[in-house]
């Protein structure tokens, strides 16, 4: 992306570097560290979490299919439910690391968990034959000991299908190794939770100019997303086609690496200390407008005192930012209401200083004003919701669809869950794309940059387009297997080639590349300077809430419809597509009304 303007930091541009907590202070013992040559060390370290994280989350769905015995359609719904807890971990890890420790201590433990529990993986596996191992090896590097446990004692699995059998005939898996599963997925999430948004803020915390971290951000993604497709691709491949164990190996090594990486390099790193968490100020406004509700509000401006903040008694008290509170601005009028969290009565303050008696029941005009500005923004934030919805959906359910489709290219056979790598190119493809050529073309056509809002409006068209391709693609599938009479043979495969659905996926991931970044930007320059740490993480939480809210959509409609059975060849999934789309229709209306309505605030200005 180019920049304008003078060659001085640009701090709103930078995701998570600016807070002044980033910045060592004068006589800090950190100012000589940081810099680039903490690069290869964090490099190394994120590539290592994302290659053993793809190999894991894209073939969670055949896993639970092929060797757990679960019913596809179930196996949609674990699978949406553990990647939405997979993506709202990292945000409570980066509020812990934020709030409590920093972020260096939470990912170097967070890393050397992941090797101690590969470690006790892969001796527990290595006992037990490769038949048993290829059980329970497809979850990430970071995996977990029950996962293995469940892959190497007989007990905690249900007994393998019989060849020939139908899906129906397979033993079903009892509570208790539900219970194993599920105590496996939560104990996935933890080891998940405490890196992947805090090595960002690692990353970030070792420069201080903002081109610096501009380029520590972009490598961040670009190791990001090609760890991802390493794992999506080379570590399936091993595990579908070679050896469970092999491709578990393969994962540990990986995390043994990042982990050796992070720790070389402890002594050059700028360690942040923890900042407090930035949302006790928003729990205080809603507490204090609710603690006030009665206070009478409809006054002259005049007769209503706000608090601005303790009263400054010399330049060095950093307490303070007002020498007068009465001859301050009053809040806003806007969402009023909550102007009773700033309004003085009797007790909130001391008169002699301004400082603070009872933190619950007064709050400053700014804090007030802060509280609004992430009100303000909560509807667009609520559209993305439907979109992530459609996105949960529609990863999974490929996945299916490429189990009963033709996956030979030449003399090589393509994993079902490699096919979601067509969405990490894509969106690497598409990121390239628009920095290089087509931003810089409609800056040179329109004479500006196109907005957030603009961005994430195209990324919804997108999205509509690539669901309604999915559906195209299924209906086709299905007219193969009315043509075989193949509808109650669950196993058969359509000769239809699975590149058909390179083209749906590629839209998505296309639409991924304009709307989710979109929405970090957006995010970050609207929300209040305070908040801007975690502002980033809206997007992690509109992701788990749409994998949630698409195992519940799964369920609904196999109560309500008969389009969800467990045998593919007889579903009626094309329909969950058109759904879908319609739903991702309306739901860029409702977009449309409130990018229309919204005011950009750029309260970092």
């Amino acid at each position: 992306m180019e920049t304008k303007g003078p060659q001085e930091p640009q701090p709103r541009r930078n995701l998570r570097a600016d807070h002044e907590s980033l910045q060592p202070q004068p006589g800090d013992a950190r100012n000589n560290k940081g810099g680039w040559i903490t690069f290869p060390f964090l490099a190394v370290a994120m590539l290592g979490l994302g290659v053993a994280r793809g190999g894991a989350t894209s073939n969670f769905v055949v896993y639970l299919v092929k060797k757990y015995n679960v019913p596809r359609v179930d196996a949609v719904q674990i699978s949406s439910i553990a990647l939405g807890c997979l993506s709202l971990a990292p945000v409570g890890g980066a509020i812990v690391a934020d709030a409590f420790f920093g972020c260096y201590p939470v990912v170097a433990v967070s890393m050397v968990f992941s090797v101690l529990v590969s470690a006790s993986n892969f001796l527990l596996s290595s006992s037990s034959s490769d038949r048993i191992t290829n059980v329970r090896m497809d979850t990430r590097d970071q995996a977990l000991v029950m996962f293995t446990l469940t892959a190497s004692l007989h007990g905690l699995r249900p007994v393998p299908c019989q060849p020939g059998a139908g899906g129906d005939a397979c033993e079903p898996a009892s509570t208790g190794q539900m219970a194993a599963l599920y105590a496996a997925v939560f104990m996935l999430c933890v080891s998940a939770g405490g890196a992947r948004f805090n090595q960002a803020t690692l990353g970030a915390s070792q420069f201080d100019a903002a081109a610096d971290r501009d380029v520590l951000f972009n490598w961040y993604f670009v190791f990001f997303y090609a760890s991802s497709v390493v794992g999506s691709t080379a570590i399936v491949y091993v595990q579908d086609n070679v050896s469970w164990a092999l491709g578990y190996a393969i994962s540990g090594a990986a995390s043994l690496a990042g982990v050796a990486a992070l720790l070389a390099g402890t002594p050059y790193y700028r360690r942040p200390g923890a900042q407090g968490s930035p949302f006790t100020a928003l729990a205080r406004v809603a507490v204090a407008a609710a603690r006030k509700w009665k206070v009478n509000l409809a006054t002259t401006s005049e007769e209503l005192r706000f608090y601005h903040g303790r009263r400054c008694s010399s330049a060095s008290d950093k307490d303070g930012d007002v020498s007068d509170a009465t001859s301050l601005a009053a809040p806003s009028d806007s969402f009023s209401f909550l102007n009773r969290a700033a309004l003085l009565t009797d007790g909130d303050v001391t008169p002699a200083d301004g400082s603070v008696v009872r933190p619950w029941r007064i709050c400053t005009v700014r804090e007030v004003e802060d509280f609004k500005a992430v009100v303000r923004i909560l509807p667009l934030w609520s559209s993305s919701i439907v979109l992530s919805v459609a996105f949960g959906t529609q990863i999974n359910f490929t996945v299916l669809q490429a189990l009963a489709m033709d996956r030979a290219l030449g003399g090589f056979t393509v994993p079902a869950g490699s096919m979601t790598v067509v969405i990490l190119v894509s969106i690497v493809a598409s990121l390239i794309l628009l920095d290089r050529a087509l931003l810089p073309l409609w800056r040179r056509l329109t004479g500006h940059t196109p907005t957030p809002l603009q961005r994430i409006g195209a990324g919804h068209v997108l999205a509509v387009l690539s669901l309604a391709a999915c559906a195209v693609v299924e209906r086709r599938r299905m007219a193969t297997v009315r043509a075989h009479g193949a509808e109650g043979q669950p196993a058969w495969v359509s000769p239809l080639s699975v590149t058909w659905l390179v083209l749906p996926l590629a839209l998505a991931g296309a639409g991924e590349a304009l709307y989710f970044p979109g929405g970090v930007t957006l995010y970050y320059e609207e929300f209040p300077p305070p908040l801007r740490n975690t502002s980033t993480g809206m997007v992690a939480v509109v992701i788990a809430l749409g994998f949630y809210l698409s195992a519940a959509l799964v369920g609904v409609v196999r109560r309500a419809t008969a389009w969800l059975p467990n045998n593919m060849n007889a579903s009626r999934l094309e329909n969950i597509y058109w759904l879908l789309a319609v739903m991702a229709t309306v739901n860029f209306g409702y977009y449309l009304l409130c990018a229309k309505l919204y005011k950009y605030q750029n309260v970092g200005k």
